[in-house]
């Protein structure tokens, strides 16, 4: 092979960009995982974590990510903390342009991930992961008997709002529009759910609390402008979500979402280079489906590296 930097680089430092690592590391390849900011991602600001198989007790989700980083490092995993400003993927050797300098590589495992958009009211930053949570299967076990709220319209919205009223006595589903965006027969599941109380035409325009609990929310009717407090004692926001893929430009196929195409060796369309976790609009976002995929993109990626040695 000619003479490269990296066997791999990951790009990315939460659960699937940890997981890469780890197994790279342990396959002996000579990788570097680079990450721009805390290492975990979304899951070091989770509260609580009871569905990661094998804490049968649950956990802090920021002592589950540094579990993952030490295992990593234990087996020699090297991680830098590094922007990627752009990647050039035309030739088979991959540049990774960062903020002071550029490595080369022969394959590429993105796992960047996504965040979900903020509604950018008031509480909402001061609230995460303290009542106010973009995930029902991750945090809707917490709200067993309690009332909540839910925000958007969607698929995801009110697929979610379904989900809550396993747990939830009531839940609130807030639509600044007067009729669902999710499909017929969502609907008509949320419509005939007794915990579910739709407010149509409306928005949320402060979550409210102590110092460390939701207790309320202010919602505005666009129609009328008139305002209402609800009590709630959380408030699950799915007004959609963003990639992290605009530093990709056009170099890779993503979907018109942004998020990344990928076939079942989590390849994508450039040769040697891989996604795995929310980067690449899973059907379940999920701690252990990231695992999976990072798995599964390092298996794929010595692959690639046996057949261009021989």
């Amino acid at each position: 092979m000619s003479e490269v930097d990296y066997d791999l680089v990951i790009i990315g430092g939460g659960p699937a960009g940890l997981t890469a690592g780890l197994y790279a590391a342990r396959a002996r390849l000579n990788v570097v995982l680079l990450e721009k900011a805390a290492l975990g991602g979304q899951v070091i600001v989770s509260d609580w974590v009871e569905n990661y198989p094998g804490f049968p007790e649950g956990l802090n989700g920021f002592e589950l990510m540094q579990r993952m980083a030490d295992q990593a490092k234990r087996f020699g995993l090297t991680i830098e903390t590094n922007e990627v400003v752009s990647l050039d993927l035309a030739e088979p050797i991959k540049k990774i342009h960062l903020n002071d300098k550029t490595v080369t590589a022969h394959t590429i495992i993105l796992a960047t991930g996504a965040s979900p958009k903020k509604l950018g009211i008031p509480g909402e930053d001061m609230f995460s992961g303290k009542g106010v949570s973009f995930c029902a299967t991750c945090d809707g076990p917490f709200f067993k008997d309690r009332v909540v709220a839910a925000v958007g319209g969607g698929d995801t919205a009110v697929k979610e709002s379904l989900f809550l009223t396993k747990f939830a006595k009531k839940v609130y589903l807030i639509h600044r529009r007067d009729e669902l965006r999710a499909t017929k027969i969502l609907q008509e599941r949320a419509l005939e759910n007794d915990k579910i109380e739709l407010i149509w035409d409306s928005v949320v325009t402060s979550i409210n609390g102590g110092l460390t609990d939701v207790e309320s929310l202010t919602v505005k009717n666009v129609k009328t402008q008139e305002t209402q407090t609800l009590s709630v004692d959380g408030c699950f926001i799915w007004v959609g979500t963003d990639p992290t893929t605009k530093f990709l430009g056009d170099t890779i196929h993503v979907d018109k979402s942004g998020f990344i195409i990928v076939d079942l060796s989590m390849e994508t369309s450039v040769s040697g280079v891989y996604a795995a976790g929310d980067v690449r609009n899973p059907l379940c976002r999920q701690i252990v489906t990231a695992v999976g995929d990072a798995a599964t993109a390092v298996y794929s990626a010595e692959n690639y590296l046996e057949k261009i040695t021989k």
